[in-house]
């Protein structure tokens, strides 16, 4: 999924900075995979942790073999743990397409390792761990409707304002397609494939409830794309296959939270709506005055937020109990109307913490020498992939020096072929 992320952006952005955001992706993995080793495990994880954060009992993974997890007592501690990382590995991966064509590397480092130990992880805590107050409260995130897709778009859409607009952003300078649609395709088909692990697999176990999420991550994703696509169809006539990408997206945010507690119907819902909203809400950057370069708020958080809603009307305690194990008192169709609170409470706790939470740590990071998270205005012309990273998506030099050696060369064999000229047209006679 990870670099599913990655290949997703660069398509969408201008090849100048193509490569950026693949490196963010993946770069994304590397320091929170250390952050997960050094404290993030322990402060969402552990077993004695409170109803906000964990504490440091598993500090250095120390501890973590084989007893059971709290996800699970049928799942060893270091096993829910690898997998857990790869959460926060893809909830920062997202946010950090808020920086496209603008911002700096090195600040988005610092705000990758900070992000996560205290967004993220009390996130995290109080979503999934036994002890967190959502968790006690009721409410139903079955694999990150808040604390990935909702935090990550608040951070994206932080990120996005802290940084501002993009040089000549409203004019007909920006005014650009996205670069590489077949990475945008490739990048869909990675997200789509590698959502079944990230919705199925959560049910932390090979039972019946893993194979309904797994089926009804599908049928939103493909609801969705063929939601979006017919929505851009009616204005533009014509079958934009971007439009397609981006409400598989929508589709696969929106089932997250619900994906191991509504049935197969439910979720042609939660695909239609969830790439009407996620499409409309497309236009909200206009109205925030933020260059939100990707629409990263508008189909993580406005998506996560959907689903995390719908969920409230059709979560079905017996889908919950395919696996044997849990029970839940159900959603509207249940006629536990109460649970409509929940989901709300969750929503906003989690919207509000991200979003103003991000913005302090992003506002504290630009004070610091050497810090600053906007690119110059001349790396910003010269594009992030060479200003930044000194390498590209594509290496045009090559190519160019072969065309013109290759038109100089040619250059030559003509000469040497063509006549000689005037003064020696007698010489051919005689």
């Amino acid at each position: 999924m990870i670099p599913g992320v990655g290949l997703f952006y660069s398509g969408l952005a201008r090849r100048k900075s193509a490569l950026s955001l693949i490196w963010l992706s993946i770069m994304s993995v590397g320091v929170v995979s250390f952050q997960w080793f050094f404290w993030g495990y322990s402060l969402a994880f552990s077993h004695t942790a409170g109803k906000y954060i964990g504490d440091l009992q598993n500090f250095g993974l120390k501890g973590v073999l084989g007893a059971p997890s709290v996800g699970s007592t049928k799942i060893p501690d270091l096993l829910f743990c690898v997998y857990q990382g790869m959460f926060a590995a893809i909830t920062v991966a997202i946010a950090s397409g808020g920086l496209a064509e603008r911002g700096r590397m090195l600040p988005c480092i610092v705000f990758m390792f900070i992000w996560t130990t205290i967004i993220y992880d009390p996130l995290a805590c109080w979503t999934w761990n036994p002890h967190g107050w959502v968790f006690v409260l009721g409410g139903l995130d079955f694999a990150g409707g808040t604390p990935v897709h909702i935090s990550s778009g608040c951070a994206a859409l932080a990120y996005s304002l802290m940084l501002g607009k993009r040089r000549g952003h409203g004019t007909h300078e920006l005014n650009y397609r996205p670069h590489d649609v077949t990475h945008i395709v490739i990048g869909t088909v990675f997200l789509w494939v590698g959502w079944f692990g990230f919705n199925a697999g959560s049910a932390l176990g090979a039972n019946l409830r893993a194979v309904m999420a797994a089926v009804v991550t599908n049928l939103a994703a493909s609801v969705g794309g063929v939601t979006w696509c017919l929505l851009d169809y009616r204005l533009e006539r014509k079958w934009s296959t971007v439009g397609f990408c981006s409400g598989v997206l929508a589709g696969l945010v929106a089932i997250t939270p619900g994906s191991g507690f509504v049935t197969p119907w439910a979720s042609f819902i939660y695909g239609v709506v969830g790439a009407v909203a996620c499409n409309y809400a497309t236009k909200l950057k206009y109205i925030l005055r933020v260059d939100d370069a990707l629409d990263i708020f508008a189909i993580h958080t406005i998506g996560g937020i959907i689903g995390d809603l719908l969920t409230a009307l059709f979560a079905a305690d017996y889908i919950a109990h395919l696996d044997g194990i849990t029970e839940i008192d159900g959603g509207w169709l249940n006629h536990h109307y109460i649970q409509l609170g929940y989901q709300l409470a969750d929503c906003v706790s989690g919207f509000a913490y991200s979003f103003f939470g991000s913005c302090i740590i992003l506002f504290l990071i630009n004070l610091v020498p050497g810090l600053s998270l906007r690119a110059s205005e001349e790396a910003e012309i010269l594009g992030i992939d060479d200003a930044e990273i000194g390498e590209f998506a594509y290496d045009y030099v090559e190519v160019t020096r072969e065309v013109v050696n290759g038109v100089e060369t040619d250059g030559i064999s003509k000469r040497s072929m063509s006549p000689a000229g005037p003064s020696t047209l007698p010489e051919a006679k005689v």
